[in-house]
Formats: C-alpha cells, sequence, structure tokens
C-alpha cells in the first residue's frame, strides 16, 4: 500500500476526452478530508519502444538516489538545527514555502503542480531530460558532502579541544592544573612523571610494587606528590631519575594488578610546562568556536538551498517516471491526465480501496511490481521506495515531515 505521509501522483487516460475530468473526478470520489491537486504530466519524446522499456527499468535506480540524497539534507538540516520543530519548519522549505504548497500550490483546484518549463523545457528527449536532472542532483549532491565534511573537521576538532578543558583527569588539558612547582624542571638528571589514578582503584602511585625495579629509580624516599582530583580520578606525580625512565614504565606495565595504559590502573599523562601554554589553548579555543559557527551557519544556508532544490528535483523526476509509465500503459497520443492526491493518514486505506474501485475499468490481464533501485533508504523515506502496481499510474513523493 502507498504510504500515507506521502503524496500520491497519479494519471489515467481521459474517460471523456476532458483533461479536467479526472481532476474533478477524484476530488469528488475522495470527499473533502483528502486534499487534490492538479498535476501537470511533461510532454516528452520518447523514442523508440526499447529504449522506453530500458528507460523504465533504469528509473527505479535515480528514483533511490534522488531521495536518498533528498532524506541525507533533510537529516543535515534537522542535525543542524537540534531538531527544532520551528526551525525546521523554516529551513525544510521548497522555494521559501512548505513543501506541501509546492506540491499543491492551490488545494482543491486543478491549478496545480506545473513542469518547470524554463529549466527543463516542454517537448525535450526524455533521456536527455533525465539525463539533466541526474547532473543537477549529483552537483548538489557533492558540493553538499565537501562542506559537511569540512564543518564535521572543524567540529570534531572543536569537540575535541573542549574535552581537554572539560573532561576528567585521565584526558583533559593539564593546562592550568598542573603548576610550575609541581614538577621538577631544566633538570640534567630529574624528571616528573604525572599519573592518573581512577578513584576507584583506592591506591596511590606510591603503594605500586616497585621494589624490583630498585631504590635507584627513586631519587628520594618520598618522590610521590598528590596535586590534584575529581569525582573520577587523582592527579598524581612522581619524580624519577631520567636514565631509568624507560625500565620504570616497563616494570609498572609487569604489574598486571594495578597496569591501565602505561600503568594498568593509572593513567600516564604527557606534559610539557610552557609559560604561555594556558593563552594559546585559549586563543584556540576561540578560534575554533568562531570558525564552528561561521561554518555552521553557511552550511545551514547551503541545505536550505540544496534541499529546496534537491525536493524540486526529485517531484520533477517523478512526473518524468508518471510520463514513461503513462506512455508504457496507454500509448501514445498522450490522452492521459494526472492528479495529487494526499491522503489522510486516518482514511488512506479507504481512499486507496475508493481509487481502486473508480479505475477498474482500467483494469489489465497482468500484474507485475516495480523495483525500488539499488540502495538502502532510512528514516521517514524509507517506507516508499518500495513501489507496488495498480491498475492505475501510482507513484509517490514523501511528505517533508517538519
Amino acid at each position: 500500500m502507498p504510504s500515507d505521509s506521502a503524496y500520491w501522483l497519479i494519471a489515467a487516460p481521459h474517460r471523456r476526452g476532458d483533461d479536467q475530468d479526472l481532476f474533478r473526478s477524484i476530488k469528488s470520489l475522495v470527499g473533502d478530508n483528502v486534499v487534490v491537486g492538479g498535476l501537470e504530466i511533461p510532454d516528452l519524446k520518447t523514442g523508440t519502444l526499447s529504449s522506453l522499456l530500458n528507460l523504465s527499468d533504469a528509473l527505479p535506480k535515480y528514483d533511490s538516489y534522488f531521495t536518498q540524497t533528498v532524506s541525507k539534507l533533510l537529516d543535515t538540516i534537522r542535525s543542524l538545527v537540534s531538531d527544532d520543530k520551528q526551525k525546521m519548519r523554516s529551513y525544510a522549505t521548497v522555494n521559501d514555502q512548505p513543501a506541501d504548497r509546492y506540491m499543491i500550490p492551490s488545494p482543491g483546484s486543478s491549478q496545480g503542480w506545473k513542469w518547470d518549463r524554463s529549466r527543463w523545457g516542454s517537448g525535450g528527449k526524455v533521456l536527455e531530460v533525465i539525463e539533466a536532472l541526474n547532473k543537477e542532483m549529483a552537483s548538489i549532491d557533492t558540493i553538499q558532502k565537501q562542506k559537511l565534511q569540512n564543518y564535521n573537521y572543524i567540529k570534531g576538532n572543536l569537540t575535541s579541544a573542549q574535552r581537554k578543558r572539560t573532561g576528567n583527569l585521565s584526558t583533559r588539558s593539564l593546562v592550568g592544573v598542573v603548576k610550575k612547582e609541581d614538577i621538577v624542571l631544566d633538570s640534567e638528571y630529574l624528571e616528573t612523571l604525572i599519573v592518573a589514578v581512577p578513584n576507584a582503584k583506592k591506591l596511590r602511585v606510591s603503594q605500586l610494587d616497585l621494589s624490583s625495579i630498585g631504590s635507584s629509580s627513586l631519587p628520594s624516599a618520598n618522590p610521590f606528590r598528590k596535586i590534584a582530583s575529581d569525582s573520577e580520578f587523582t592527579l598524581q606525580t612522581v619524580t624519577i631519575f631520567k636514565k631509568v625512565k624507560d625500565e620504570y614504565i616497563h616494570k609498572c606495565r609487569e604489574n598486571k594488578q594495578v597496569l591501565i595504559e602505561t600503568l594498568t590502573a593509572f593513567h600516564a599523562r604527557d606534559f610539557t610546562w610552557d609559560e604561555t601554554a594556558a593563552e594559546k589553548q585559549k586563543q584556540d579555543l576561540a578560534d575554533l568556536e568562531a570558525e564552528e559557527k561561521e561554518l555552521w551557519s553557511d552550511l545551514l544556508r547551503l541545505s536550505r538551498t540544496n534541499f529546496s532544490e534537491a525536493y524540486q528535483l526529485l517531484v520533477h523526476l517523478k512526473a518524468v517516471r508518471v510520463f514513461v509509465e503513462s506512455v508504457l500503459r496507454y500509448g501514445l497520443p498522450a490522452e492521459y491526465s494526472g492528479v495529487v492526491v494526499k491522503p489522510d493518514a486516518k482514511s488512506s486505506l479507504k481512499t486507496l480501496k475508493s481509487l481502486s474501485g473508480y479505475f477498474t475499468f482500467l483494469t489489465t490481464k497482468e500484474k507485475k511490481g516495480s523495483g525500488s533501485g539499488d540502495g538502502d533508504v532510512g528514516g521517514e523515506f524509507g517506507a516508499i521506495m518500495d513501489q507496488e502496481y495498480y491498475d492505475f499510474v501510482l507513484f509517490e513523493v514523501p511528505e517533508v515531515p517538519v
């Protein structure tokens, strides 16, 4: 069954030689709770029957790609505005208006969706039109991916920098935590190691069984010092002779009872004292925040524009599919017309049954199913790709859920 969260594009032959007859009949049939609008089917050059059949087989793949691209653009907008419903309504638009106004500009009027002749012409070759549509969509997809990749890279850097300032003592930057007096500086023989000890272990660096290393590793009887703590870790220092640093760390790793990275329960922290580090870190974070904000704004504007363009391309491709299928079913000349139906969720099954009953005069001898093309489409767009076969031409355009 077609989705009740999609627009149904329907085409059928004229019953009385009147291209408005289909609209009036469907409008009367489905009742006032179902929105119906006109649909202009493009008049294109078909080529040979064989080429048209091949094109009919290829179109689902284009459809899948177009739908995936629109879906990804919508997901990007949703992520950028943190799924804010009001902002979604502002940015997930088509020609600066809600998508439903694009699909059905004048509800209840036969003057509905129009083929964009200014961009895609009239009477052109169907294959050339499809290739032009695909070229436009591919360009949108490529540009969007590049901009999104740039933004995610800077956002990742910013997140990493923020984590270093706000994480626990095993991961955060030690700038501003470790003071100059906490470590031995400019010594030819001594070096201070900094270790983050998990509070849950209830151990101190001095409790490590390091007797096998030898007292020559430690320059004094009490080389250990606690310098900071948070809810998860305690930061301690141990001062050792530089010449036994590697042996010291190796022996600590052999202590399986307490080793986690450099030490099983302890995290050795790399740290080099720098008088300018705090100010540099602050400036770097400010620069990243400013760059991320600028890229976020640029990406949001681009996504809004690209979504509008991509959605229109998708609808035009659907209109081409309506044309191709109508020609294959009803032949030439093109004595058929189309409508857009927006089903009501509560009565969509009833609407479909009413339409099927009305179009019994089009019943064919054989039923078949059309594929959805390659690739998976997730989210709210996924359910509409598996098209079923009906006695009348029917394709679906995803509603924009905002």
